[in-house]
């Protein structure tokens, strides 16, 4: 939200999210709609954004319009230059319920592999999907975030064959010990 309050000027919460569906946020993002207006109060109270006027149009709600404080810049500043510097894995879940899968059965097992080879092949081909449909103001950068989603999700897939190829394995282990 900062970075678009300070890319794109003063905006009204339903505009973020509108900017955000348009700049394809979801593929670099956490951002979820109905957390944006609990997002907006916080940084307002934080003081990195601030109302600056409401707009009302006819029947509608009236809207508060925020803007990016200096205070604000420099946290964007700092979180952008600290998520560039930052490189680790972060623990995926998964990991946790492979080691704990002793008492699981294999087909049990391979179900269950098989059924995320399934969501991540259908991720794989929204992401494809969105590097042959170009959008509006599609920047380099973007094409760099897809790609590497891309590559990740491909390396999601791989990882999920070998544990798909190595059940048996897993299943023989746990049962003799």
């Amino acid at each position: 939200m900062l970075g678009a309050l300070d890319r794109h000027g003063p905006m009204y919460g339903h505009q973020i999210r509108r900017g955000a569906r348009m700049d394809r946020a979801d593929l670099w993002s956490d951002v979820r709609p109905g957390s944006l207006y609990g997002a907006l109060h916080r940084l307002a109270a934080e003081g990195l954004i601030e109302p600056v006027r409401t707009e009302q149009s006819g029947n509608l709600p009236a809207r508060t319009v925020y803007a990016i404080t200096a205070d604000g810049q420099r946290e964007l500043r700092a979180l952008r230059a600290e998520a560039l510097q930052e490189v680790g894995l972060r623990p995926d879940p998964v990991d946790l319920a492979l080691v704990m899968s002793g008492d699981l059965d294999g087909d049990v097992l391979r179900g269950y592999i098989e059924d995320r080879i399934r969501v991540l092949g259908s991720q794989a081909a929204q992401y494809a999907h969105h590097g042959e449909r170009p959008w509006p103001d599609q920047t380099v950068a973007d094409d760099l975030v897809v790609e590497h989603a891309r590559l990740r999700i491909e390396a999601e897939l791989t990882w999920h064959q070998v544990v798909l190829d190595q059940v048996g394995k897993l299943t023989a282990a746990s049962s003799a010990s």
